[in-house]
């Protein structure tokens, strides 16, 4: 079994566009989306639309649960630009995702945690970085998925593989299109990063879990030229370096 994993797309249509060419050469056999589909100063609504051709199976992400479930005026700027951008069916069928996914039934799609799609599974916050989170804060995170042989999930955009001793290997696919949230000062601004498109490959073989993590140069300028074009200099920044000053 080899499964792409992909997350955190944020509306960046070049990147994933990018992603989905590398997937088609890896011989897989289904992609899964970690949501937060469209969020972005980029296209959200071609971003959409393209995935709507696809009809991959799609865990809801904090960022497309907001499209219905948060007001206006409480969005990030980022956000405000998707809602605007999203037809009122668009923005209807995000926030009807779900929470989480059974991919198999020895792996567990999530965005966040199983039961939060705004914390971390892997990481704490320190000083605007992100740093691996301890051993039991992580089992208390996991909850009943402890007895899933894997867990895949995205939120952080931080690419990773982690296994919990006794539990399950934790996928972390990193993010398609968006290295830094550039709207808040949130975890990760102060981390040095890299502007490439992320993604990766769960395989079973013999019994046993590993993972391929990708990292894809595609055109960021452009995809920064498109941020600074819609008004978002520090995301045009954040999209060209992987990080924001």
């Amino acid at each position: 079994m080899r499964l792409a994993v992909i997350s955190d797309i944020h509306g960046n249509l070049l990147a994933l566009e990018a992603v989905l060419a590398d997937i088609r050469t890896r011989g897989v056999d289904g992609t899964v989306n970690l949501g937060d589909l469209a969020a972005g100063p980029l296209w959200p609504r071609e971003t959409v639309e393209l995935l709507d051709t696809l009809g991959l199976p799609t865990v809801r992400g904090n960022h497309d649960r907001w499209m219905g479930d948060r007001p206006l005026d409480k969005l990030p700027p980022a956000a405000r630009f998707e809602h605007a951008a999203l037809t009122e069916a668009q923005r209807t069928a995000l926030h009807a995702l779900p929470a989480t996914l059974d991919v198999t039934g020895e792996v567990l799609g999530v965005h966040g945690t199983p039961t939060d799609d705004s914390t971390y599974l892997t990481e704490d916050s320190h000083d605007n970085r992100l740093m691996p989170a301890a051993r039991a804060l992580l089992v208390e995170r996991l909850g009943a998925a402890m007895a899933k042989q894997v867990v895949l999930c995205g939120h952080s955009h931080r690419q990773s593989v982690t296994q919990v001793p006794g539990g399950p290997l934790i996928l972390n696919p990193g993010t398609v299109g968006c290295p830094v949230f550039a709207d808040l000062p949130v975890a990760s601004m102060g981390e040095h990063r890299s502007p490439h498109a992320r993604y990766a490959v769960l395989t079973r073989r013999d019994g046993r879990w590993g993972a391929e993590l990708f990292a894809l140069a595609y055109d960021w300028d452009a995809a920064a030229a498109q941020a600074r074009t819609n008004g978002f200099p520090r995301w045009a920044e954040a999209l060209a370096t992987g990080a924001v000053a």
